[in-house]
């Protein structure tokens, strides 16, 4: 599996502890970068080299909420040249935001599961999905 680090955006603190211990069940080597207001994880996707493998984000978060979070990396032309993964979480999975999540060009809407083990679960097939799948951040592709 590709090292970049994982992004996880989400204000509900506990949820963010919840994903994190998650992944270190996974033994997922890949270092997370947890932000718990989309503001701070736009500050660091414009200010770091580093390409992140993906991002996983909340919908309903205070200030800037996912949506606005999604829409704000896509019209920034350096980072929408970054090309990263863009996965939302959420504990609505109503047609209209996954309608509207899919305008935005991300590659994923996932429902929070409602037990620990249902996190687990869901974030290994995320995982392993990313693991196989060619994306322009591919270090096969990099390399080319």
């Amino acid at each position: 599996m590709e090292k970049n680090p994982i992004l996880i955006i989400d204000d509900d603190l506990e949820d963010l502890e919840l994903i994190s211990e998650a992944f270190k069940e996974l033994k997922i080597e890949n270092e997370l970068v947890c932000f718990d207001e989309a503001k701070r994880a736009l500050d660091f996707l414009r200010n770091s080299d580093r390409q992140p493998l993906f991002i996983l984000c909340d919908v309903n978060m205070n200030s800037i909420n996912g949506f606005e979070f999604r829409q704000e990396i896509y019209d920034d032309v350096k980072l929408r040249l970054k090309c990263i993964p863009f996965l939302f979480l959420s504990t609505a999975g109503n047609r209209h935001d996954i309608t509207k999540a899919y305008n935005l060009s991300v590659q994923g809407y996932f429902k929070k599961p409602d037990s620990y083990i249902g996190i687990v679960n869901m974030l290994r097939s995320i995982i392993q999905y990313w693991d196989y799948c060619q994306h322009p951040n591919s270090k096969e592709l990099r390399n080319n």
